[in-house]
C-alpha cells in the first residue's frame, strides 16, 4: 500500500481537507494518507534551527524514517489539489534514486509568501514540496541528521548525491501563478503562492476546482436517502 504524507498546518486546515479528499477520490487502489502533524512527532522532531513558514518545512524529511526506511513513500504540501491517480506517480520514479522530485528552475515573483512570511531564494526551490521516497536509500535522514541540519541542507537535497534525485514530469507538481511549466492538464496543482480559501487568492487558476472538490469533501448525506 502506498504511503502519502501530507504536510499539515493549523493555518491551512482547509487545504489539507481537500488535498486528503483529492487523493482519495482519485485513487484506484488502497492508500495510507498520514497528516505529518507537527504534535504527533515530537517524539522525533526537535530541530532548534526550525523557524519556518509551515509547521512542516523540516518534519517532512523524517518520511523515510516514519515510514521505517520500507518501500517507497509519497510527500506533498497541504496546499495541493490531486487531480489523478496518485499510484501513476511512481511509473516516474526509478528505484535505483533516493528521491524524485519535479526539477523546478525558477525565482518566486514575490518576496513575501502568504500570510506575510518571508520569501526565501534559493537554488532547488520547491523541489521538496513534493519528493517520492525510496525509504532504503534514504538512510542519511535519520533523527540524528534531520534535527540538527539547516533547513538549506535540507531544501537543497545535501543529504544525497544529486545523481540520486531523479526527474518527475512537471504535471506532478504545477506551480499556480508562476508560469515556468508548459503544463496544461496537471497530475497534481500545487497552490504555492496562496489558496483559494484566502480572500487574495479566491479568484486564482484551478481556484473554481478547488471549491468543487472542498463542497464533495464536507457535503454531508441526508440519511432520508438511506431510510436510517
Amino acid at each position: 500500500m502506498l504511503r502519502v504524507f501530507i504536510g499539515f498546518d493549523h493555518k491551512e486546515i482547509a487545504a489539507y481537507q481537500v488535498c486528503h479528499y483529492s487523493i482519495i477520490k482519485n485513487a484506484t487502489k488502497p492508500v495510507a494518507i498520514i497528516p505529518l502533524n507537527i504534535r504527533h512527532i515530537m517524539e522525533w522532531f526537535n530541530n532548534s534551527d526550525y523557524k519556518s513558514s509551515t509547521e512542516f518545512a523540516f518534519s517532512r524529511f523524517l518520511v523515510p524514517h516514519l515510514s521505517d526506511f520500507e518501500g517507497q513513500s509519497v510527500f506533498m504540501d497541504c496546499d495541493m489539489l490531486v487531480r489523478s491517480d496518485i499510484h501513476e506517480i511512481l511509473k516516474h520514479h526509478d528505484p535505483k534514486n533516493s528521491v524524485s522530485v519535479v526539477k523546478h528552475d525558477y525565482e518566486p515573483k514575490e518576496k513575501d509568501k502568504f500570510l506575510g512570511q518571508l520569501q526565501t531564494v534559493y537554488p532547488m526551490k520547491n523541489w521538496s514540496s513534493v519528493m517520492v521516497f525510496e525509504n532504503k536509500n534514504c538512510k542519511a535522514l535519520d533523527t540524528g541528521y534531520v534535527n540538527n541540519a539547516t533547513g538549506l541542507s535540507l531544501h537543497r537535497f545535501k543529504w544525497v548525491p544529486e545523481s540520486k534525485i531523479g526527474s518527475l514530469p512537471p504535471t506532478w507538481n504545477y506551480l499556480v501563478g508562476e508560469g515556468i511549466d508548459d503544463v496544461r492538464d496537471p497530475d497534481i496543482v500545487h497552490f504555492t503562492r496562496g489558496g483559494p480559501y484566502f480572500k487574495e487568492y479566491e479568484n486564482c487558476e484551478f481556484a473554481k476546482e478547488w471549491w468543487a472538490y472542498w463542497k464533495e469533501a464536507n457535503s454531508v448525506l441526508d440519511r432520508r436517502v438511506l431510510n436510517v
